[in-house]
């Protein structure tokens, strides 16, 4: 999953025809709601709910991160109210991945320390998370998809895209059964938590709405990468989380991401922020 979720997210890049000031920015400013909306949900998390430390930064990374679906479904509500958007907004979800499980590395290893396997600070912090395997999966499967290119991903295509449903569906599966053996961990998911499943989707999506406006994107485009700001993944980061950070609880961070941010997104989410960006964006 993480080599092919990677390597697309390559290919999409080598597939933007021009990349312009406009481009550049878009992506410059995707990275850093990647790497910087961890931190705040860190930071609400611990101000105001009692998950221990891991667990906490796990949740962090899946809100830095970004929600394929929602995304898609927010391009079909473009298409059906006929808005257009520019297609590089593929290419900035592509490389919103990497930086939020990074973040929420530093942030877990950085405040506790006893998830950091190598011992140490500093130098062998920033180490033991650029040589994790989640982490460079991603990074590396998303060079190699960007030097290949489309003829790149054909050649693959056996091993990494037609597979990719059925494995998608095999790793739900399993990590349901995950959470059904935490089911225990369940009485800490409380009400305070469920709110913060509504309202951090929210603070992201204002502040990808934000440097929408500042950026000068269009409509469309904004609203794009307002859900991508605003969603939650429940694919990369719970197989990162799974295989860098096993002292986080699945039984907090899957529901959590895919039982509330991601409906309310789908619900409310969507017809809310595309308002909002009607309000202050140009149509394009």
């Amino acid at each position: 999953l993480m080599m092919a979720i990677g390597f697309k997210g390559g290919v999409a890049i080598a597939e933007t025809p021009n990349i312009d000031m406009e481009v550049i920015l878009t992506i410059l400013a995707g990275l850093s709601l990647g790497f910087v909306l961890p931190f705040i949900a860190y930071w609400l998390l611990r101000l105001t709910t009692d998950i221990d430390k891991p667990t906490s930064a796990a949740v962090a990374a899946h809100y830095g991160s970004i929600s394929m679906v929602t995304f898609v479904t927010a391009a079909s509500f473009l298409n059906t109210n006929d808005v257009i958007y520019a297609g590089f907004i593929v290419a900035v979800l592509a490389l919103m991945e990497a930086p939020a499980i990074f973040s929420g590395l530093f942030i877990a290893h950085k405040f506790s320390p006893e998830t950091l396997h190598s011992g140490g600070s500093g130098g062998k912090l920033l180490r033991e998370i650029l040589t994790n395997g989640a982490i460079m999966l991603l990074v590396g499967a998303f060079f190699i998809g960007w030097a290949s290119g489309p003829q790149g991903l054909e050649k693959v295509g056996g091993f990494l895209v037609t597979p990719f449903e059925g494995v998608l569906a095999l790793f739900l599966l399993d990590m349901g059964l995950v959470v059904s053996k935490q089911a225990h961990y369940l009485k800490a998911f409380t009400f305070r938590l469920f709110l913060f499943g509504l309202y951090m989707p929210l603070i992201g999506a204002a502040l990808g709405l934000g440097l929408s406006w500042l950026i000068g994107l269009d409509v469309g485009t904004g609203l794009l990468f307002c859900v991508l700001s605003a969603s939650a993944s429940y694919i990369a980061v719970p197989a990162a989380m799974r295989l860098a950070l096993p002292e986080a609880k699945a039984a907090i961070y899957l529901p959590l991401s895919l039982a509330i941010t991601f409906p309310f997104n789908i619900v409310f989410g969507i017809p809310l922020y595309f308002k909002l960006a009607e309000s202050i964006l140009p149509t394009g």
